[in-house]
C-alpha cells in the first residue's frame, strides 16, 4: 500500500498538468487543481492514498522548495531604487510596485486584527493572535503560479501583487515565530532569530566569489550551482530551526540569498525544473490528500465556522482591491486584489504548530484548512476570468537622455511606448523654448552640477545617454550617472575621442556612440549591402534584439517556435560567442536573438520571448 501511495502521487503529478491542457483548463492554476486530486485520492475520496512517511518526507522537502523559489522571485531592484516608476496607469499615475504593496499589507493587517477580534466576539474562536496570522497570510507560491502561466510576474501590477504576497508570506512567517515562541514557554529565545539573519548575511558575503568561480567550473557531471543552492538551503533551515524559528523562513532567507548570488538563468531554469517538477505538486497533492472531510462534517457545530472563515479570508483583502483601484484599471485591480486572497502555504505550518501547542483542535484545524483551500480554488479562477493585460501594464526601461538637440528629440520619440519611457533633460534654455513642444518629457536642469541632477531626478533609470554637444561634458556626466550606481548601461557620445579614452570608457562599462562613425557605416552598408541599409531604415520593419527568458522557448529547436516563421533570426549571442541561427539550433536561457520582422508581429515576439 505504501508503495502504491507513491506511485499514485507521482502519477498525479505528471497526469494533472497533461489532462489540463488536454481540456483547456485554463482558469485553474495546476498548484489547485494538484489539491483538488488529493482530496479526491484521500481520506475524503477513495482513500487510496496515505501519508506514509517517505510522502511526508518529500511533502516537506516541497514546502521548502517551494519557499526557497519564491525567495529567489524577488526583484531586489525594485527595493533598491529610490522612485522606481514601472509604468503608468489608464489614469497617466506612475506605478511604483514597492509603496504600492506596503500600503495595501498595511491595510490587510488592520483588517485581519479587526477580523480576529469580531470571531473572538462571535464566540467562534478565541486565540485573536492565531487568527490574524491567518487571516494575513497569503500563498506566495499559488499567487507566483497563476502570475507566471499568465505571463505578467515582470509587469508592474503583477509585481505590486507579488510584493503584497511576498509581505503575506514572511510577515506571518516572523508572527509565526514570535507566536510559537510565546506559546511555548519560550519567549526568552526571541532575541536568537537575529541569528538566522545574521547567518544569510555571512553565506552571502562568503560566497559571492566562490558561486563566480562555480560557474566556470562546474559541468554536466557536477552541478556546482545547484548543489551551493540545496547547501544554502539546508544551512538557513537548520539555523531556523536550532534557533527556534520555523523552517520555512530558512527556506525564504536561502532563495533570497541566492537570487543577490545573481544566478544565471540556466541555474534558476534548473532549480526550477527541480522543484516544480517533482518535489513542489508532492506538496500540493499531499495537502488534499491529508485534509479528511468526513471527519469535519461528523461535527456540524464545527461547520459553522466554515462560511465565517471562508467569508472572512475574503475580507481581510478587500482593502488590497481598494489600494490598487488607486493606481491600475478597476478590473485588473479587482482581479489582482482577490488573487491575494489566496491562503495556503503558510496556513498549513501555522495550524501545525497551533496544534502542537494545543491552542486548535485537530475539528478547528480542519475548518482552516477547507476554508484556505476553498479560496484558494475560487480565487485564481476569478483571476484568470477577471484579468486583462493591458498595454501600460508592461514594465518599461526608463531611458534618461541629458541633452536636447537634433539627435535626441527624433530618437526619444521614436523609442517605442510599449517598452521605453523616456525622459529628455536639457541646461540650454534656447534649445527647452525650441523643443518642448515636441518632447512630452522634457525638464529644463538649472545647471549640470550633482546637485541640480540629484534634484530633478536624472539619475533615475535604467538606461543613461550623455548626449551634449560637448565630448568632455560627456564623459563627466557619464563618470557622475556610473558614481550614483543605479543604471544598468550608460551610453556616451563621442565625436573626436581618442583611443586612451574610448578605452577607459570601455573598462568602466560604458559604451560609445561616435556619429562620425556611425554616418559613415551607414553609408558603407548602403553602397556594400543595400539590402542592410534597408532593414536598418526600415519604417514597416523593425530591427530588434531580445534576451530569451521565457522557459516555454528555451531547450527548444527554433523551427518549434510557433512564431518563427513571422521573424527572421540573423544572429544569436551566446555569453561571448556569435552562433549562426539554424532551424535546429536549441535556445538556452539567456541567448540574445537579433532579428527582424514587421512591426506588429516582432513586437509581439520580443515581449513573449522576454517574459519571465
Amino acid at each position: 500500500m505504501a508503495q502504491l501511495s507513491l506511485f499514485l502521487v507521482v502519477l498525479l503529478a505528471l497526469v494533472i498538468p497533461i489532462f489540463m491542457a488536454r481540456f483547456k483548463f485554463n482558469a485553474v492554476p495546476t498548484a489547485v487543481a494538484e489539491i483538488i486530486a488529493g482530496i479526491i485520492m484521500g481520506a475524503s475520496g477513495f482513500n487510496l492514498i496515505t501519508p506514509i512517511h517517505d510522502l511526508s518526507f518529500l511533502s516537506n522537502l516541497g514546502v521548502i522548495i517551494l519557499m526557497f523559489l519564491s525567495g529567489m522571485e524577488i526583484d531586489f531592484d525594485l527595493l533598491k531604487r529610490k522612485n522606481n516608476p514601472k509604468g503608468k496607469s489608464q489614469a497617466g499615475k506612475i506605478v511604483d510596485p514597492l509603496p504600492t504593496a506596503g500600503l495595501a499589507y498595511i491595510s490587510v493587517i488592520i483588517m485581519a486584527i479587526i477580523l480576529a477580534f469580531i470571531l473572538k466576539w462571535l464566540g467562534l474562536f478565541s486565540d485573536v493572535m492565531l487568527a490574524t496570522i491567518l487571516f494575513m497570510t497569503i500563498a506566495l507560491g499559488v499567487v507566483i503560479a497563476t502570475l507566471k502561466e499568465k505571463d505578467i510576474l515582470n509587469r508592474p501590477i503583477g509585481q505590486t501583487i507579488l510584493l503584497t504576497a511576498v509581505m503575506g508570506e514572511v510577515i506571518p512567517l516572523l508572527l509565526l515565530t514570535i507566536y510559537a515562541s510565546i506559546n511555548g514557554g519560550n519567549a526568552e529565545k526571541l532575541w536568537l532569530i537575529i541569528l538566522l539573519f545574521a547567518a544569510a548575511i555571512f553565506l552571502l558575503w562568503h560566497f559571492k566569489q566562490p558561486y563566480l568561480w562555480f560557474t566556470k567550473v562546474t559541468k554536466s557531471t557536477t552541478q556546482l550551482d545547484i548543489r551551493l543552492a540545496f547547501f544554502l538551503i539546508f544551512a538557513l533551515v537548520t539555523v531556523a530551526m536550532q534557533v527556534g524559528a520555523e523552517n520555512i523562513l530558512g527556506a525564504f532567507l536561502a532563495g533570497m540569498v541566492m537570487k543577490l548570488l545573481e544566478p544565471s538563468e540556466a541555474t534558476k531554469d534548473k532549480l526550477t525544473s527541480i522543484g516544480y517538477g517533482f518535489f513542489i505538486p508532492i506538496f500540493f497533492i499531499m495537502t488534499g490528500v491529508n485534509l479528511n472531510l468526513k471527519t469535519l462534517f461528523a461535527h456540524p457545530a464545527s461547520l459553522m465556522l466554515l462560511p465565517v472563515v471562508v467569508l472572512f479570508l475574503f475580507i481581510a483583502k478587500l482593502p488590497v482591491v481598494a489600494v490598487y483601484m488607486r493606481k491600475f484599471d478597476k478590473r485588473n485591480a479587482f482581479a489582482g486584489g482577490f488573487l491575494t486572497a489566496t491562503t495556503i502555504t503558510i496556513v498549513l505550518p501555522t495550524l501545525e504548530v497551533a496544534r502542537k501547542l494545543r491552542a486548535i483542535t485537530s475539528t478547528q484545524s480542519d475548518v482552516f484548512i477547507l476554508a484556505a483551500v476553498i479560496v484558494c480554488i475560487v480565487c485564481p479562477i476569478v483571476f484568470n476570468a477577471s484579468f486583462k493585460l493591458r498595454p501600460e501594464d508592461r514594465i518599461k526601461q526608463r531611458v534618461v537622455v541629458l541633452g536636447a538637440n537634433a539627435l535626441t528629440v527624433p530618437v526619444a520619440n521614436d523609442l517605442h511606448d510599449n517598452w521605453y519611457l523616456v525622459n529628455l533633460f536639457t541646461a540650454s534654455n534656447e534649445n527647452y523654448n525650441t523643443y518642448k513642444s515636441r518632447v512630452p518629457n522634457l525638464t529644463l536642469l538649472k545647471d549640470l552640477d550633482a546637485k541640480s541632477l540629484e534634484d530633478a531626478g536624472v539619475f533615475d533609470g535604467d538606461i543613461f545617454v550623455a548626449a551634449q554637444h560637448s565630448d568632455k561634458e560627456n564623459i563627466r556626466l557619464a563618470k557622475m550617472a556610473k558614481k550614483s550606481g543605479i543604471f544598468k548601461r550608460i551610453i556616451v557620445c563621442q565625436n573626436q575621442a581618442d583611443v586612451a579614452t574610448v578605452k577607459e570608457l570601455h573598462d568602466k562599462g560604458m559604451e560609445i556612440f561616435n556619429f562620425s562613425t556611425v554616418t559613415s557605416s551607414l553609408m558603407r552598408a548602403l553602397i556594400e549591402s543595400p539590402a542592410v541599409y534597408k532593414v536598418l531604415t526600415d519604417t514597416k520593419n523593425v530591427l530588434y534584439s531580445v534576451v530569451v527568458r521565457n522557459t516555454r522557448y528555451t531547450g527548444r529547436q527554433l523551427m518549434d517556435w510557433d512564431f518563427i516563421d513571422q521573424i527572421t533570426v540573423s544572429r544569436i549571442r551566446r555569453g561571448n560567442q556569435w552562433l549562426a541561427p539554424h532551424g535546429s539550433t536549441v535556445i538556452e536561457p539567456g541567448d540574445e536573438l537579433v532579428f527582424s520582422g514587421k512591426f506588429k508581429a516582432a513586437d509581439h515576439v520580443r515581449r513573449v520571448l522576454g517574459e519571465k
